[in-house]
């Protein structure tokens, strides 16, 4: 009897975990993507952070709810890193056409590319746990990330992950992609914050 109890609890995450999926998918489109993802992601973050907080939360109602509150402020945040990555891409574009003569800039935009994955990784994590400044959301994903290496190496490791198992089980995209980053995501960034946390606290008791 223990063992289906835990099936059907085992059953029942599962399902929370694609509902909230697809709602990141249908959300995300609804914003014709661009408009989409940001607010979006924000919407399922919010949710994930509830769960580990053991929070009752209405899915639903919540990510709609987070969703329309976070529009206009999720997708500014979204034209920043979209520009920035514009940018990123131009750049790499233009060493490339150039070969021989900006090898010595590979270096400088190889430091800023990996700020901005850095950034993003933790951008959202950040967003929903703390209320700051705007750009000091911006600031303290990176300061997090920096101070996390194991952390932010395991992040971008379950992205890498993920993407072979999309490429072997496209089945998959619809259900367990997102929601599954985002719970990683959000665990690994809850470790990072309380490494830090703790760290300063031993700081200011010395």
């Amino acid at each position: 009897m223990e063992g289906w109890e835990k099936f059907n609890k085992a059953a029942y995450w599962m399902l929370k975990i694609a509902y909230i999926n697809l709602l990141w998918i249908l959300f995300t489109f609804l914003g014709l993507v661009v408009l989409g993802i940001f607010p979006s992601t924000i919407a399922m973050f919010t949710i994930i952070r509830g769960w580990f907080r053991k929070e009752e939360v209405p899915i639903f109602h919540t990510f709609w709810r987070t969703f329309r509150q976070e529009f206009l402020k999720g997708n500014t945040f979204g034209l920043i890193f979209i520009l920035i990555g514009f940018f990123l891409f131009y750049d790499y574009t233009l060493l490339h056409l150039n070969e021989g003569s900006l090898q010595y800039l590979y270096p400088v935009l190889i430091f800023i590319s990996m700020g901005y994955v850095m950034t993003l990784l933790f951008f959202f994590s950040v967003y929903v746990h703390f209320r700051l400044t705007f750009f000091q959301y911006i600031k303290q994903s990176f300061l997090v990330a920096a101070a996390s290496p194991i952390e932010t190496i395991f992040i971008a490791a379950t992205i890498i992950l993920m993407y072979i198992f999309v490429t072997i089980i496209p089945g998959i995209i619809p259900l367990f992609t997102g929601s599954v980053l985002a719970i990683t995501t959000t665990w690994l960034s809850n470790r990072a914050f309380t490494k830090i946390a703790s760290k300063q606290l031993n700081h200011y008791t010395k």
